[in-house]
């Protein structure tokens, strides 16, 4: 029987994944990976603050194909194939346990990320794949031949993408035909110089909702005030859907904060005016009617035009109007984005049409190839950018070697 020799490109959690699989399945066949840093998996070992967010307790694919701004209806199949309970059971069969916390996201029982690292390479080198460290690669042609810096020539049946967002990958993947939506970043923090926001920084509110002016892009969840403006959860879904917006934009535009999204501007007037009269006497910046945090509650107050000592009796209409205003329509600049934490997400990538989901192979050049974030795919924090690199990388694992 014939040997084939696959190469995988890229020692991500996408790569590693599919060299596993593809050694486990078609165990005559030669798979070399090769990773042109010294360090395998180094977004797993800083993943989670060191933890490793590995996956999400989402287990519909329907519903997990909701949170991927980009790439949610290729995966729909895929996940029908392999979801987060593969990931889960897959993990614990190979020795490692995972563990679900209050918000989805699921890590392991050790909290370490080098208990990932470790499990993966241990099955890699279980399943007899060739680990290759500083292997930098000057070119990748079809046939396959691929050049090494080194000057050395491996010449290999079928290749494997799995270069996440480096650039290198993407002129690769173009040279063999494919086109590359330009990367642009997703999930980041929002740059706001407000003196509304001025020195509140840590002070969060559990329900925001945030929309991005002139556009129908709305998400909600808690919010977060920062040193340099805004993060949280809803910031960062935001963030992820308009990723190419706000890109277009050069991170300038026009922020609508909704403070108190459960109630509509109408009854917050009607209950503002209730408070009015049964708290005459009180000062209005004295206390925060509503779930909101004091500190925030005063600025506001402020912004409204209402006084330190002024009392609710005193409060006129007008001012009333310009509170609800500010409680549900405040509007602030966003003048560029941050980093989330050591996460570092883009969108953008190889073309989903060009490639067969079913396989990962390219429609554009037979045994070629994707996994992971070369893919023009992209999810939400929470595990689901992890999960659409074992997804896309098993069943790439699962196809290459067959032929």
């Amino acid at each position: 029987m014939n040997s084939p020799h696959i190469v995988v490109i890229g020692g991500g959690a996408a790569g590693f994944f599919a060299a596993i699989t593809c050694a486990d399945r078609h165990p005559q066949a030669h798979v070399t990976l090769l990773e042109k840093s010294k360090q395998f998996l180094s977004k797993v070992r800083i993943s989670g603050g060191g933890r490793c967010n590995v996956t999400c307790a989402c287990f519909e694919p329907d519903l997990l194909t909701q949170s991927y701004p980009r790439g949610g209806k290729a995966l729909r199949g895929p996940f029908t194939r392999f979801q987060p309970r593969d990931t889960i059971e897959w993990f614990a069969t190979h020795g490692v346990q995972l563990k679900t916390e209050p918000d989805g996201r699921m890590f392991p029982v050790s909290d370490s990320s080098a208990t990932i690292v470790e499990c993966l390479v241990h099955a890699a080198l279980n399943a007899g794949v060739e680990l290759r460290t500083e292997a930098g690669i000057t070119s990748v042609e079809r046939g396959f031949t691929i050049r090494m810096k080194s000057g050395e020539q491996i010449v290999c049946d079928e290749v494997l993408l799995a270069t996440g967002s480096n650039r290198q990958g993407f002129e690769w993947a173009a040279s063999l035909g494919h086109t590359i939506e330009p990367p642009v970043p997703s999930l980041f923090t929002f740059t706001i110089s407000d003196p509304r926001l001025s020195d509140l920084a840590g002070v969060s509110v559990p329900n925001v909702r945030l929309e991005l002016a002139r556009t129908r892009l709305i998400q909600s969840g808690p919010v977060l005030i920062t040193h340099w403006g805004l993060s949280g959860p809803a910031v960062l879904k935001l963030s992820a859907w308009g990723a190419r917006v706000l890109h277009d934009r050069q991170y300038q535009a026009e922020l609508i904060v909704n403070w108190l999204p459960d109630i509509t501007p109408d009854d917050l007037g009607q209950q503002i005016q209730v408070i009015k009269s049964e708290q005459a006497r009180r000062s209005v910046e004295s206390h925060s009617p509503f779930q909101l945090p004091q500190r925030l509650w005063k600025r506001l107050v402020a912004e409204a035009g209402i006084t330190r000592e002024q009392r609710w009796a005193d409060v006129s209409k007008m001012q009333i109007e310009r509170l609800v205003e500010e409680l549900t329509q405040g509007r602030y600049t966003i003048q560029g984005k941050g980093i989330f934490k050591e996460e570092f997400v883009t969108c953008g990538g190889v073309d989903l049409d060009e490639v067969n989901f079913r396989t990962m192979e390219s429609r554009r050049c037979p045994g070629l190839y994707f996994a992971g974030e070369i893919l023009d795919i992209d999810g939400l924090t929470g595990g689901f950018n992890f999960q659409s690199a074992w997804t896309t990388g098993w069943i790439a694992g699962q196809s290459m070697g067959g032929r």
